[in-house]
């Protein structure tokens, strides 16, 4: 193997550079990024770089040490064996890295609308966001609360509007209703069980056929991986790159990592896709050891899931994948620390979120990657630590 693409210059593909070094692969690599800019991290988008706090949050890599050859502003059109289509033409290649990521969804209607995705995005919007303005942001998940926390700080209006029936329901279900007064207390118009049906000059027009008067919209209902150009590639696609444990497509010699790989999990028992930056940061080690690798099972991918977001005032963490497991408690979720956990039918901890909660959140992630079973009614008591929780 001589050559070596990566398809995505985001933190990915920068890592998945890395990591190709790392593990000791000498030949030519190159890193193709639809964006013109050097490769950048996007958690502090809609944190430090939308607040002013920042201006810059470019991934502190090396890539002329590395020996890459990292071409901005060109996108991949299409992939079969061995070739790779791009906007600049085709470029052929021995192995290849999937790291295209995710783009933002938007809504109908022909008003101006925001999204956050890219640094372009953020400092764009940064600048709309002043003292005074009507800011109506559609989504209260994890991006939509961001959003409207600096839209807050910069003294706009901001009305939130969400088609559930409470903040983050997609995330986290019933337990997002907790963080609805955090809305409220910020001075925001949350406005949940209402649908948007167009964004128009001026605002918003909802299902009902009332309106939202605003200066500025930011839609944040959630993104697609970037997979379009596959289509026809022979690679599986399903909600992202279909991949397996050790993140190898269907395609021999291609691998997919980031937000638009799809992968099985041993620990789950089902495909898991995870937009968040650690699956960015530590899904390329596996899929360069794939690469590199030779015959036997080699590495597998199997992480503890985690992201977290700073939403008014608040470090909101999660680490782990609750569907089907059962709702436990944790502390009164009217005052400014709780958590709650949620336990499989077997005892064991599926999930955690830690809400200004970092040792919940550090002691649950341990025992979801060790598998012990719990004692649930000691779980239920915050005055008991997690790591303490465990069953006789």
């Amino acid at each position: 193997m001589n050559h070596v693409v990566v398809v995505g210059a985001g933190l990915a593909g920068v890592r998945s550079v890395e990591a190709l070094r790392a593990h000791g692969f000498g030949g030519a690599i190159t890193l193709i990024g639809e964006e013109p800019h050097r490769p950048y991290d996007r958690p502090p988008l809609s944190k430090a770089v939308l607040l002013g706090e920042i201006d810059s949050t470019v991934v502190d890599s090396d890539l002329g040490a590395l020996a890459v050859d990292h071409r901005p502003g060109v996108a991949a059109k299409g992939l079969r064996a061995g070739v790779l289509e791009t906007t600049e033409g085709e470029l052929a290649y021995d192995a290849l890295v999937i790291a295209t990521g995710a783009s933002p969804i938007r809504l109908r209607g022909e008003g101006p609308q925001h999204v956050l995705r890219t640094i372009d995005d953020a400092l764009g919007l940064r600048a709309l966001l002043r003292q005074g303005r009507r800011v109506a942001v559609v989504g209260a998940g994890w991006i939509g609360a961001e959003v409207a926390t600096a839209a807050r700080r910069a003294g706009c209006e901001v009305t939130v509007v969400e088609a559930a029936e409470c903040p983050l329901a997609a995330a986290l279900g019933p337990v997002g209703a907790h963080t609805a007064p955090w809305y409220e207390r910020a001075g925001i118009d949350l406005r949940t069980g209402t649908m948007v049906a167009s964004v128009d000059p001026g605002g918003l027009t909802l299902v009902d056929g009332s309106t939202i008067e605003a200066d500025v919209v930011v839609t944040g209902v959630g993104v697609r991986p970037s997979v379009d150009w596959l289509a026809g590639s022979g690679i599986e696609l399903d909600d992202g790159v279909v991949t397996d444990e050790h993140l190898r497509t269907a395609l021999p010699g291609v691998v997919a990592v980031g937000d638009c790989a799809a992968w099985w999990s041993r620990r789950y028992g089902r495909r898991l896709r995870v937009e968040h930056w650690d699956t960015a940061l530590n899904s390329p080690e596996v899929a360069a050891a794939t690469l590199l690798g030779g015959p036997g099972e080699g590495a597998v991918y199997d992480p503890v899931p985690y992201f977290w977001s700073e939403q008014f005032g608040h470090m909101v963490q999660y680490a782990g994948h609750h569907a089907g497991a059962r709702l436990v408690m944790r502390g009164d979720p009217a005052g400014t620390r709780w958590s709650a956990c949620w336990v499989t039918d077997g005892g064991t901890l599926a999930a955690v979120l830690a809400v200004n909660l970092p040792r919940d959140l550090m002691q649950g992630r341990r025992l979801i990657e060790g598998g012990q079973r719990l004692d649930v009614d000691r779980l239920a008591d915050p005055a008991v630590a997690l790591r303490d929780c465990t069953a006789v």
